[in-house]
């Protein structure tokens, strides 16, 4: 089913078998109540995350910059000091001022306008193609940063905004002819400003974007070929799991050889720290999940398998430091490296076991579910629906990653995918069918 990019209408082998499944299971987990009831289906738990949702795109309005981006917001919602506008949190704040579009709330629109005319813009490259990271326009032109273009042209698109059918189909070029290694079924990593130079390392994170940003743009524009290759890219980077207790390796080089000590003298590193990230492995079994529920590409049973088995690796795996939650980082032997504790693998967590509840019916899943947003409500969501972005050692706001509130990204997704179907992609499932309702 291929078609030229434009709004979608309204609706008219890596194994991993449960002997390779860590603990974490359902007897190590919380106990429901017993209605039985999912949280998703309660009428009550759809209006909280949805005022959650509003008041957080209220918090970011004064995220708009007249010079193009979006701020980097402290905690007040002020922008910070010495932060500069970055091609990363514009595309992410676009992605979901187009899925706030769709459900109505006000000042979206101002976002979503401003968000494209940025990325149209003064973050284009109208020369050579592509983005530069920042308005200064410097530094190397990066895979993760285009595939978040790719992403939020396709949350445009989904939500019929006037030129997003042509940001999403130039960004949809760029990639195609600059990034995808039709060999490798993945994406090469980096280039100078010019194409040349490219970088001799490969990176599970930008390819684990890719595979929702690729998800997306098929749904947006009805091309099954988006889907097949996020396929391809989850057969490159998730048969490496298993080997290794299902820890995903983020770090290869330009044959794919995996490199275990990559940084391993810089493990807070916000995109590509030593070792295994657990809240990678959430991120790539929701993404997992939905790759397992389209209809535009077949799917082996290990997608959904590993999707589990990833989960509960991670999950499994809470507190253990000895403090509630989820450490940023481990070794190859399932040992702490970064303590931190971010917001972010929380809320792919809670998108994770949504999903996997969903498609599975599994009930550890809804224990799990409660837990994590349990876990949110205590330390990581605040009165204004913006999340803490980090945790320091005494669970006080810290700094050491990611200071301040600049991305509403993850917690977008926490609020809203449980209340949408797994599959289409979430903002055009949001501009199809709405959220769901008892």
């Amino acid at each position: 089913m291929t078609a030229p990019l434009s709004p979608v209408p309204p609706p008219s082998t890596p194994p991993g078998t449960a002997s390779d499944t860590p603990p974490g299971t359902a007897s190590d987990t919380p106990t429901a109540d017993a209605s039985g009831r999912p949280w998703v289906e309660r009428p009550s738990h759809q209006r909280w995350a949805e005022d959650r949702f509003a008041r957080m795109i209220e918090f970011v309005l004064p995220s708009v910059l007249p010079g193009g981006g979006f701020a980097y917001l402290g905690g007040d919602g002020l922008p910070m000091p010495g932060r500069r506008p970055t091609l990363l949190l514009t595309a992410r704040m676009t992605h979901v001022a187009g899925l706030a579009s769709v459900l109505g709330i006000p000042g979206a629109g101002r976002l979503l306008d401003h968000g494209l005319s940025s990325l149209s813009g003064p973050f284009h490259d109208a020369e050579a193609g592509g983005w530069f990271g920042t308005l200064e326009r410097d530094g190397r032109k990066t895979a993760y940063e285009h595939v978040h273009v790719v992403l939020a042209a396709s949350s445009a698109l989904a939500a019929g905004a006037p030129g997003a059918a042509r940001l999403a189909a130039l960004a949809a070029g760029v990639v195609e002819e600059r990034f995808w290694d039709e060999e490798a079924g993945a994406l090469r990593e980096s280039f100078d400003a010019t194409w040349g130079d490219p970088e001799p390392y490969r990176g599970a994170n930008a390819n684990m974007h890719a595979v929702e940003a690729f998800l997306a743009l098929g749904d947006a524009a009805d091309d099954d070929r988006w889907h097949a290759r996020a396929l391809r890219i989850c057969e490159r980077v998730v048969e490496h799991a298993r080997s290794h207790g299902w820890l995903i390796p983020e770090h290869f080089d330009a044959q794919w050889r995996e490199l275990p000590d990559y940084n391993r003298d810089d493990p807070d590193h916000p995109f590509r720290p030593y070792g295994a990230t657990y809240g990678h492995s959430l991120e790539w079994a929701r993404l997992l999940c939905g790759l397992h529920a389209s209809p535009r590409v077949v799917t082996p049973a290990w997608v959904l398998e590993a999707a589990q088995a990833l989960t509960r690796t991670a999950l499994g795996a809470w507190g253990v430091d000895g403090r509630e939650g989820l450490v940023y980082t481990v070794d190859w032997d399932g040992r702490p490296v970064s303590t931190v504790r971010l917001h972010w693998p929380v809320c792919e967590g809670i998108q994770a076991t949504a999903s996997l509840r969903a498609i599975t019916g599994d009930e550890e899943w809804e224990r799990w579910y409660r837990r994590l947003w349990d876990h949110a409500a205590a330390h990581f969501v605040t009165p204004t629906g913006s999340w803490v972005n980090e945790l320091d050692e005494d669970f006080g706001e810290g700094g050491a990653v990611w200071p301040g509130r600049p991305d509403v990204y993850h917690a977008a997704g926490a609020y809203l995918a449980p209340l949408l179907p797994v599959w289409p992609f979430l903002t055009v499932a949001a501009a199809q069918r709405g959220l769901r309702r008892s």
